[in-house]
């Protein structure tokens, strides 16, 4: 299960009741944050999630209004003393931007107090863990070094309690060995292989991301099946053609990827400030169903084929 929390949605510039782009993703004790936009920090303290382990960060391209929250989130950070190492993960463009925002503005040409990592992004794998992936994909955005973001669970076969119940397995550490792989010697002296209690293979949750995107031909495949997909509806149908200037979709283009690529479940962001929600989610869902369109302070549960929401009053 991955969890999100929508720290901003808004497009360009904030609005009243929307930030700019940023969010949390979260996955047993690994936190990611996911682009970082002007108040990004406040809106963490807003969301109530903190800043403890919260020392990657992953940006989608280096327009300001996906970035220019760093500075303040490090300075924060070298105040409190919240983390020891802060990771950025950035194409070239991006990272060369960040850097100037850090070192020259916020430290002044000192070094951080803290080990600061700027680390170039190149499709393929950028994270791993023992249970999950983070895979890194080029998108079509202005200027170069644009990416998304596929987040997916290893694949794992499931132990069947019933099957151990049958050969008199008790419970303790013989099941935990048996559930990562490895025989386990009972105390009666048998050895019990993992095959005898553990299922076929399932795959694991599989959560995709795409930032400030102009075309979605190129996507459908690295979204295939993903159990969400998280994209930006910047502007409706009526307004295709400033949307292709600009390098951006509509809700419909948005909704038609999603059902190419035969997603779960559909999330928008990135909103303009002059479309009402309803609208976005009317022209989505038009087309594809099981759309939401969030809202800062969302937070998602994504589990195999579905994604649970929790929606705080609006503030």
């Amino acid at each position: 299960m991955f969890e999100l929390t929508f720290l901003g949605t808004s497009a360009s510039a904030p609005s009243v009741h929307r930030g700019l782009s940023a969010h949390i993703i979260q996955h047993n004790e690994h936190r990611f944050l996911l682009d970082c936009g002007e108040g990004t920090q406040r809106q963490i303290l807003r969301a109530g999630v903190g800043f403890k382990r919260l020392n990657r960060i992953l940006i989608t391209h280096g327009h300001l209004d996906h970035i220019l929250g760093l500075g303040g989130l490090l300075s924060t950070f070298m105040r409190w003393e919240a983390i020891e190492r802060l990771e950025i993960y950035a194409g070239a463009w991006a990272l060369e931007r960040i850097r100037v925002l850090l070192y020259d503005v916020v430290l002044g040409g000192h070094h951080p107090p803290l080990d600061l990592a700027l680390i170039p992004v190149r499709p393929g794998v950028i994270f791993e863990a023992d249970d999950f992936t983070v895979t890194a994909f080029p998108v079509w955005h202005r200027g170069p070094d644009c990416y998304g973001y596929r987040f997916e669970e290893k694949s794992r076969r499931p132990f069947l309690p019933e099957k151990a119940e049958a050969l008199g397995i008790p419970a303790g550490p013989w099941r935990r060995d048996l559930v990562e792989g490895r025989p386990a010697q009972l105390p009666d002296g048998r050895v019990i292989q993992p095959d005898a209690v553990l299922g076929p293979p399932r795959r694991g949750v599989r959560y995709v991301h795409i930032g400030d995107v102009g075309r979605t031909d190129e996507l459908v495949e690295t979204c295939r099946g993903a159990d969400a997909l998280v994209i930006e509806a910047t502007y409706l149908e009526e307004e295709a053609e400033m949307a292709q200037r600009f390098a951006h979709l509509t809700a419909r283009q948005a909704a038609e990827l999603a059902a190419r690529a035969g997603v779960g479940q559909l999330i928008l962001t990135h909103l303009s400030r002059r479309y009402r929600e309803q609208d976005v989610l009317r022209e989505a869902r038009a087309v594809f169903p099981r759309t939401f369109v969030a809202r800062d302070f969302d937070h998602f549960q994504i589990r195999r084929g579905e994604a649970l929401l929790e929606r705080p009053p609006r503030r």
